[in-house]
């Protein structure tokens, strides 16, 4: 970062921010292999938290590299990037006073590490989709586990490239296990806990 790169303080807290909003922003980091369930969970809970009048947003993994971070491919240096970008992201949107969801495969431990240091302990919350590969395999929605297996699909994770368990997570759920509304409610439940009960 340049010398010449000074921070502006403005004249609005981000606790009135959260005031203003009536609630506490966090970051929900859900983790997992592709087809674990992420996105599906990730947009149910904000469809809840909508309708209990949370100001919310989703940050996709698919579709945050449309746009944001459309220049990064899947080496693990690019993986990083990735991970950093909607860290700094999610935080900012956290100063704005809103509850971020983040569906990321994000599979090294130091990038989600990285990940909680940058939004800030006290407002981040990981959830491990610990939903098993063969399962994933089965939905297999966009057809990239039979083209990682066929080997055209180069760093795929849980085939040519290693999920790095969750070691650290504050909530671990299983999708084949677990109905979509226990699922979310387990969510809510994680987010009322850990919210100083905002809702």
């Amino acid at each position: 970062m340049s010398n010449h790169v000074l921070w502006q303080e403005g004249q609005v807290s981000a606790k009135d921010r959260a005031q203003l909003l009536g609630q506490q922003p966090a970051t929900v980091w859900l983790t997992g292999l592709s087809g674990a369930g992420k996105s599906t969970l990730a947009f149910a809970l904000e469809r809840e938290l909508h309708r209990l009048g949370r100001a919310c947003y989703v940050l996709d993994g698919d579709n945050v590299r449309h746009g944001l971070n459309r220049d990064l491919g899947f080496s693990a240096q690019h993986r990083s990037e990735n991970i950093r970008r909607v860290a700094e992201v999610a935080r900012l949107m956290n100063d704005a006073g809103m509850i971020v969801i983040s569906a990321f495969i994000s599979p090294f431990h130091a990038d989600r590490k990285m990940a909680r240091e940058i939004i800030g302990t006290g407002s981040f919350r990981e959830v491990f989709v610990s939903t098993a590969l063969a399962v994933c395999e089965a939905r297999d929605q966009k057809g990239l586990y039979v083209k990682a297996r066929s080997g055209l699909l180069a760093q795929f994770t849980g085939i040519s490239s290693p999920y790095e368990v969750s070691e650290t997570a504050d909530l671990t759920i299983d999708t084949a296990d677990m109905p979509l509304d226990q699922a979310v409610a387990q969510l809510l439940k994680l987010l009322t806990s850990c919210q100083a009960s905002c809702f």
